[in-house]
């Protein structure tokens, strides 16, 4: 892991990402460990702070600090005397709370007042002319909604016209999820401190934290010795898992696909999820749909084989198959549930997508050889629960869905969670709001399933198969912007990446 502290180098993400609580917990033995005191922690966190703030808004010289009544609060003091000593003009708001302060907060709001100014309360009236918000409101130990008169404080920094630069995380926002109960500041920038967290990753984070930067105040060494619960996945992850080829090699080496889906007016679908398969490698892919679409798929893609789905051309594709994805376009008629009875008989690595899994939802299952791959609301289908409860922790709800059903999960959305049965959780930093739009999931089947049939396990093949989806959604959103972008759009993008 870099050592951002060194470097100066606070735009560089780690890989490694943490629980809050865990930080919370353990950042005591960081700072012993490199020998110094939690106060000296904060100098480091406060001063960081105004550094970043001085080089992303060179100009201002009216800055408003919003204090809580924690550590959070503590940081923004100590900014508030780095700018203070730099002749910038500064307003404290403070929060209030009903215990003490901690110890480190109190020291240093006690060194502003006795050196440098006043403290307003909560109820003031803020000055009309800051140009900069510095958010120290609440820190990362919040799990529920914001109590008065933080709710006011925070709803006050979003009406403001100037920018918000949040201390470790925007506050209102739950550290460990991602979620917000209730009011959240909407930053510009959040610099976080030590560890990256995991609730900046998923959830809600990606619509208020902003541009995300990063120190870890000289423990990044420390850090480097414990065990992360999460793993942060991007682009300089692929080639961990994707190599390249035998000179050798011919097209029976790299996967016998079979996809089966596509009922009456969704064969688009399945040939997307073909398709894509082709795109990221897959030696041979065989489509079992309605016998409408068979000349349509072809005309379009001769490289596919299209077959009609009946049982008999099924059973002798399955025996074919290294590889079985089931779900995109299949619907829940008859056709499809019997379709996914007869696919379950097989022990070979599956794919499970769409109405595959609100099929499996109806008739539950756990087995170690499939990858499932819900949206928040097939995933509430599959816990019987709410989209709200799934969106409210989507870390425990792909750890549930394992507990439940097996194998791999890839729990889609902003930020979308990869888990298996090992206990391994991945968060992929990837993608854009530009892939919100039809058939974008069955790109992402055809991607996964390629890995698959290509030799990767199946935890590998999900962590690859979601950066390579991701990224290329991003290559074309950089390229043309995001709305309008279509799932086949990502179908060019693809080659380019699964080729280290």
């Amino acid at each position: 892991m870099i050592d951002h502290q060194q470097n100066k180098d606070t735009t560089s993400l780690p890989y490694s990402v943490f629980r809050a609580d865990w930080v919370r917990e353990n950042e005591s033995k960081g700072a012993r460990h490199i020998g110094v005191s939690l106060y000296q922690l904060m100098e480091r966190a406060g001063e960081a702070a105004f550094a970043l703030c001085r080089r992303l808004y060179p100009d201002a010289r009216r800055w408003l600090i919003l204090c809580g009544h924690g550590n959070n609060g503590g940081d923004g003091y100590v900014i508030a005397r780095c700018a203070k000593q730099y002749g910038i003009e500064i307003t404290i708001i403070s929060g209030t709370g009903d215990s003490p302060l901690p110890a480190e907060a109190q020291q240093a709001r006690e060194n502003w007042l006795n050196n440098y100014g006043q403290i307003l309360p909560h109820d003031a009236v803020w000055p009309l002319n800051c140009d900069l918000i510095i958010d120290g409101l609440l820190g990362t130990g919040i799990n529920s909604a914001p109590r008065e008169p933080y709710a006011s404080l925070i709803n006050q920094a979003n009406q403001y016209p100037a920018p918000v630069v949040s201390l470790d995380i925007p506050s209102g926002l739950d550290a460990n999820t991602g979620m917000a109960h209730g009011e959240v500041v909407y930053a510009s920038q959040t610099l976080t401190f030590v560890a990256l967290k995991s609730g900046l990753l998923t959830g809600q984070a990606r619509d208020v934290v902003g541009k995300l930067y990063y120190n870890s105040l000289g423990l990044s060494r420390w850090l480097a010795e414990q065990k992360p619960q999460l793993q942060r996945l991007t682009v300089d992850c692929l080639n961990q898992w994707i190599k390249p080829r035998r000179p050798c090699s011919h097209k029976g080496d790299h996967g016998k696909l079979l996809f089966i889906g596509g009922d009456t007016g969704t064969g688009g679908a399945i040939r997307m999820a073909g398709e894509a398969a082709l795109r990221t490698g897959a030696g041979l892919v065989r489509v079992l749909t309605r016998v409408e679409h068979i000349a349509g798929m072809l005309a379009a893609r001769p490289e596919l084989m299209v077959q009609p789905l009946e049982q008999g051309t099924l059973a002798a594709a399955i025996d074919w198959a290294d590889v079985i994805a089931i779900g995109p376009g299949l619907g829940q008629s008859d056709w499809g549930r019997s379709a996914i009875e007869q696919v379950s008989g097989s022990d070979k690595p599956m794919l499970w997508d769409a109405d595959a899994l609100n099929l499996l939802a109806i008739t539950a299952d756990k087995r170690q050889n499939r990858i499932i791959t819900p949206h928040p609301g097939e995933a509430a289908r599959l816990l019987q629960c709410s989209v709200e409860q799934i969106e409210s922790d989507r870390l425990h709800s792909a750890m549930e869905l394992v507990r439940r059903y097996g194998g791999t999960v890839v729990l889609k959305g902003a930020g979308t969670v990869i888990a298996d049965e090992s206990g391994v959780l991945a968060i992929a930093d990837v993608g854009n709001p530009g892939m919100a739009s039809g058939g974008m999931g069955d790109i992402l089947s055809g991607i996964i399933a390629s890995l698959l049939g290509q030799g990767l396990p199946l935890l590998d093949s999900a962590l690859a198969g979601c950066v390579v989806h991701g990224v290329a959604a991003d290559r074309i959103a950089l390229r043309q912007g995001e709305r309008g972008m279509l799932a086949t759009d990502l179908l060019s993008e693809i080659p380019g990446l699964v080729n280290p």
